[in-house]
């Protein structure tokens, strides 16, 4: 006789379950985490000193898990001004090793304290003359022993239920690993700018780096007619420069106004003759200015604060030197 399949479970019975053990693994790994902060100490000050007083690089290494978060934490450091990279310790015996040198700090990551791939390495780590730091969670262990700087991420348990996956105490080698790279960041003074400079793919480096000077129209491309000029000739200038708008300026060179799109429909409404009227006449005066020295993503912020599109840009005697709008921005992927 076939027997018949067993009933499914009854669909919120799984999910509930799931979700408890979600939250349960969250609050084990944030648990982890916060008690890391009381073991920020002495030992922690000296490995940020120890890594910014060396000559060399900081060579990351683990096996396992703890080599992905090893991977994770070289990146996190080269990306945040500290000249970092990862050696798998297997390869270290193969001859990776040669990449370490007198001047290097080499932080090696074991929560066992107790792998051999890194307790192989780590005499000949010290034989070439560079500081070991080690990041384990058995402050007794021969790792934490030979290392120069020993920084202690034990976890009262993983997340797993078995309490063997490696899950809380990878959180917290990680999070250690970012106060590090975050330590040393301010240590070195290192700003948006430099950060922006070895991200150059990222949306950050547009905003970071990019100034209105940049990005703005000037000379041929900035439109521009005198005060005096009649509002036919500021029509013709705000046609040819294409942006919506035409800067207005005095004798001396100065901002005296602008007109755009929103003071032609104005005029427009009035039923002005265009023949009689000077620019002067329909004009905003006392436009938005922003300085060409100012950060593009400063300009971005004015023109939404006064729901505005078009900037004009004077230097520090109040002399045009240019406009943008927001397609120019657009299109410099600013926003």
């Amino acid at each position: 006789m076939i027997k018949a399949a067993a009933p499914r479970k009854a669909p919120g019975s799984a999910s509930t379950g799931s979700l408890d053990l979600a939250k349960r693994v969250l609050q084990i790994e944030a648990d982890a985490v916060r008690a890391l902060i009381e073991r920020i100490d002495e030992r922690f000050l000296a490995a940020v000193e120890m890594i910014h007083g060396r000559t060399g690089r900081v060579v990351v290494s683990g096996i396992g898990k703890s080599g992905h978060i090893a991977r994770k934490i070289a990146s996190t450091l080269a990306s945040t001004g500290t000249p970092a990279y990862f050696v798998h310790p297997a390869e270290a015996s193969h001859g990776d090793l040669g990449m370490v040198d007198s001047g290097d700090v080499f932080i090696a990551i074991s929560y066992s304290g107790g792998s051999e791939e890194l307790l192989d390495i780590v005499p000949l780590v010290k034989r070439r003359g560079a500081k070991l730091i080690a990041i384990t969670g058995n402050e007794n262990s021969a790792l934490a022993r030979d290392a120069d700087v020993h920084l202690d991420a034990a976890v009262a348990q993983e997340a797993c239920p078995h309490n063997l996956a490696p899950t809380a105490s990878t959180t917290a080698a990680l999070a250690l690993g970012d106060a590090l790279a975050v330590a040393l960041l301010d240590a070195r003074g290192f700003s948006k700018d430099d950060f922006a400079r070895s991200h150059p793919r990222g949306r950050l480096p547009r905003q970071a780096l990019l100034h209105v000077s940049d990005v703005m129209r000037s000379g041929e491309g900035l439109p521009v007619v005198s005060a005096t000029a009649p509002l036919k000739d500021a029509l013709r200038e705000m046609t040819r420069g294409r942006i919506g708008m035409t800067a207005v300026r005095d004798a001396a060179g100065k901002v005296s106004g602008i007109f755009t799109d929103g003071d032609l429909r104005r005029a427009l409404e009035k039923g002005t003759d265009y023949g009689s009227v000077r620019v002067a006449d329909v004009m905003t005066a006392g436009p938005r200015v922003i300085r060409p020295d100012a950060l593009a993503a400063e300009a971005v912020q004015l023109m939404e604060a006064h729901k505005v599109n078009q900037l004009l840009v004077v230097d520090a005697r109040g002399e045009l030197v240019g406009a943008l709008n927001m397609h120019d921005l657009f299109r410099a992927k600013v926003i």
